[in-house]
């Protein structure tokens, strides 16, 4: 956990400087700061209409008595890609408009899904059997012992 936050606040932010140096040199140190500019203010004015627009979902599968786990996870989404999209960068930037833009945002959301539903273990108790289930699996194990007297 320590490497991977090493990598995130040192390394990354040092990749990015790099290539906006890089950039700079081809267009220009006014272009380069045009550019992170608009793409900070394009991808806060994405964020805020497309968060507004997952709230609205929410609401409205609240208001269904529906579980609002997509619109959650949606929400979520946008917030991490609005954090990376006010972050000045390239990589950053495009990390941060395939959180934002719904298309490949619903695409990373089933990705997301799956992964959090392959995490999860239910389990369940029925006289004297323990259930537990998986990512789609379901085992059985029989809790049937002698310990017990039933009156």
């Amino acid at each position: 956990m320590l490497f991977r936050l090493f990598i995130l606040f040192t390394i990354v932010p040092l990749v990015e400087l790099a290539l906006l140096i890089k950039i700079g040199e081809h267009i220009g140190v006014s272009n380069t700061i045009a550019l992170v500019l608009i793409t900070g203010f394009a991808g806060a004015y994405l964020a805020r209409d497309q968060g507004l627009r997952v709230v609205r979902e929410f609401t409205d599968s609240v208001q269904r008595g529906d579980m609002p786990a997509d619109p959650l996870l949606e929400g979520l989404l946008i917030v991490v890609g609005g954090a990376f999209l006010v972050t000045p960068g390239i990589i950053t930037d495009v990390i941060g408009f395939l959180l934002v833009v719904p298309q490949s945002r619903r695409v990373i959301r089933g990705f997301l899904a799956s992964f959090i539903k392959s995490s999860v273990v239910v389990s369940s108790f029925t006289q004297g059997n323990v259930h537990f289930r998986s990512a789609g699996t379901q085992k059985k194990r029989n809790d049937d012992d002698d310990d017990v007297i039933d009156v």
